[in-house]
């Protein structure tokens, strides 16, 4: 389902898997870097022995252009993916162990196909054996396990939603492995890279798709944003979509000679703890407006944005339904319906459309105006971010904004590629003077807008 390159030759070939990864459309530098990210990775997986087929995939990280906290409740994004990502080879075993080696960490992972497999909460192996559960209970009966090993060069717990694309990269490992494409089960539910990216979604978040009953998930109530960039991204392109279900809305080119550059604050925008506590209130609150919504009026829409797109007064009735809440929580339900009123409904739409038409000034503004909502309305923000997109802007980008689920994370910026060296030099000088203890966690790097995920 996905596109296969047919590099035929061996892994540990640099300078031949280099050339074939420029067929992806990744730059020539980061074609190199993915080659050098499998060899590590092909090297790593040799003390497993089993002399069976190898397959390799590239799974790219997200960039959410705008659409903050917007898809789980039904409505729609503007996404990219980086050059940056997760570089796998798998092999197939006898049994149903698995066992995942992260070849940049040094760390491993090993569990079984079982539908009760117990994740170890906090921990990265959490995602794949997360995975492995769902699978299990979704498609019983015979699953082969595997030897799996991975190298990313993406920054960790930076917002670019590293940890689903390390479980799109351990979905496709086993779906390979177990031709799941072929199973009844799959079929029935799953017809194209849109339906895979929504059932993606729920293994995360623990919902049922279709016929795919659901499970616990990781424990982050999030949609299926970053598993629709990572397997439909069009290089050089934004892609605009809705969700639940997902559909294609439009994909906007990237201006010429312009690209992204990223800033990853340093400050940690993890999805455990008391983050997850955090992250997860947003999308409990727009829940909690759907099911007063539904309550106060007999309908049955199952999202925020089908409540809106209900008639002329949706808006004020949802707004009245918010404000006879109880009074402890109105005041959050009713700033949550206008954060989201204005990037879904407002911002999203007429950016994209000065994207498409040229209008740099204009899409930048409306970025801006984004950004202010996720700072005073979304509450997700840090200083690091918000100064780091303001620094951006100082600095000549055309646009610029956090994304991700907040709390920490990175900032993309839309700058000239003549003046990337210079952009990013000023840029993280910038942000070392104000911030010089989270400067020496953070990285900075410009990519195109890369591809979706590939099988070689």
């Amino acid at each position: 389902m996905i596109r296969d390159l047919g590099f035929g030759g061996p892994l540990g070939d640099i300078e031949a898997l280099s050339g074939q990864l420029l067929a992806s459309e990744l730059r020539p530098a980061a074609a190199r870097a993915k080659a050098e990210l499998f060899a590590r990775s092909d090297q790593a997986l040799e003390p497993a022995g089993t002399g069976a087929p190898r397959r390799a995939f590239f799974v790219p990280g997200r960039i959410e252009v705008l659409g903050k906290h917007t898809d789980y409740a039904g409505g729609r994004t503007m996404v990219a993916t980086a050059e940056r990502g997760f570089c796998l080879v798998v092999a197939p075993r006898r049994d149903r162990q698995i066992h995942v080696r992260d070849a940049a960490r040094r760390q491993t992972a090993d569990f079984a196909f079982d539908p009760e497999l117990s994740p170890r909460a906090r921990h990265w192996s959490n995602y794949p054996m997360t995975v492995a559960r769902r699978l299990a209970r979704n498609f019983p009966g015979e699953l082969r396990g595997a030897d799996i090993a991975l190298a990313s060069d993406l920054p960790s717990a930076a917002g670019m939603s590293s940890s689903s694309a390390m479980m799109v990269a351990t979905f496709l490992a086993l779906a390979d492995v177990n031709r799941l494409e072929e199973r009844p089960e799959y079929r029935d539910n799953i017809a194209d890279l849109t339906d895979l990216a929504g059932y993606l979604g729920t293994i995360e978040n623990g919902q049922t798709f279709g016929a795919l009953v659901g499970d616990r998930g990781v424990g982050t109530f999030g949609g299926s944003e970053d598993h629709t960039a990572i397997l439909n991204a069009r290089p050089g392109h934004v892609s605009q979509y809705r969700y639940c279900p997902v559909r294609f809305e439009r994909a906007i080119p990237i201006p010429s000679g312009y690209l992204f550059a990223i800033a990853s604050s340093g400050v940690a925008a993890e999805k455990t703890g008391a983050a997850m506590e955090k992250y997860n209130r947003a999308s409990r609150l727009v829940s909690k407006i759907t099911e007063l919504w539904r309550q106060a009026t007999g309908r049955d829409d199952l999202h925020l944005a089908d409540a809106l797109a209900s008639g002329a007064d949706a808006v004020g009735r949802l707004m009245h339904v918010a404000q006879e809440a109880d009074p402890a929580e109105a005041d959050a339900l009713l700033t949550r319906l206008e954060h989201f009123i204005a990037e879904n409904e407002q911002i999203l739409p007429a950016a994209g459309d000065a994207l498409a038409g040229g209008d740099l000034a204009g899409f930048g503004a409306l970025v801006d105006q984004s950004q202010l909502a996720a700072e005073q309305l979304l509450g997700n923000q840090v200083r690091e971010t918000v100064e780091l997109a303001s620094m951006a802007r100082t600095a000549g980008a055309a646009a610029a904004s956090s994304f991700g689920a907040g709390f920490g994370g990175s900032v993309w910026a839309l700058i000239e590629q003549t003046a990337a060296d210079r952009f990013l030099a000023e840029w993280s000088e910038a942000y070392r003077r104000r911030f010089p203890k989270q400067a020496g966690r953070a990285v900075f790097f410009t990519t195109a807008a890369g591809p979706a995920a590939f099988r070689l």
